[in-house]
């Protein structure tokens, strides 16, 4: 199988989400901007999940550019991430009808947790499998917002129990960090592209 097919499976997925979350916004009980005050919780958690999902499509993209040759280990990994993307229409309406109640944040902390740890899960494997070619793993290097985005996100679990606006602003900012598309994996595909024209 190539990377093609399970990026085509990957970005179907994706959009069947997008989707299902536009489905559950409310719509204003009347015709007048104020009345948009009723249904704000639904839109920023709306708008949260989608630059969240655009996010994953957007780096998903560009790390599928890496795969040579698609194994069982991957298939697993990137069905893990979409399992913990699945979650996210769960969640953002769970959290958006009860008014970002304490626990509903909690619950959305941890399954940007779970996406971010399946994210660096499918990223180990891919990189794995380019066995003694430590190119990628240098392209990637120490990856540090990665690490630090996980961190910030399990830190926001039980912070959410203190002051769970605090872990939304968690949530917020990471999601500003990473708006910017991740280019290492681009920049490496560019780099062996002379590689591949030579054999």
């Amino acid at each position: 199988m190539s990377g093609r097919r399970m990026e085509a499976f990957s970005d179907g997925v994706i959009a069947i989400l997008i989707t299902i979350m536009v489905l559950e916004l409310h719509r204003p009980p009347g015709p007048s901007f104020s009345d948009l005050r009723a249904v704000y919780p639904s839109l920023l958690a709306y708008v949260l999940s989608f630059v969240y999902l655009g996010i994953y499509w957007n780096n998903h993209h560009h790390l599928l550019m890496t795969v040579r040759r698609v194994s069982g280990a991957m298939l697993w990994a990137n069905l893990a991430l979409l399992f913990s993307l699945s979650l996210f229409p769960f969640v953002t309406a769970w959290m958006s009808e009860n008014g970002f109640a304490t626990d509903t944040v909690a619950s959305y902390a941890v399954v940007v947790a779970m996406a971010a740890l399946a994210f660096t899960a499918l990223q180990v494997v891919i990189v794995r499998s380019h066995g003694a070619d430590l190119r990628l793993k240098n392209a990637i290097g120490r990856d540090l917002k990665a690490k630090l985005s996980l961190s910030a996100y399990v830190a926001s679990i039980p912070l959410a129990f203190v002051f769970r606006w605090l872990s939304i602003a968690i949530f917020i900012a990471v999601a500003t960090v990473w708006f910017v598309p991740d280019r290492r994996f681009q920049n490496y595909v560019e780099s062996t592209t002379g590689d591949s024209d030579d054999v």
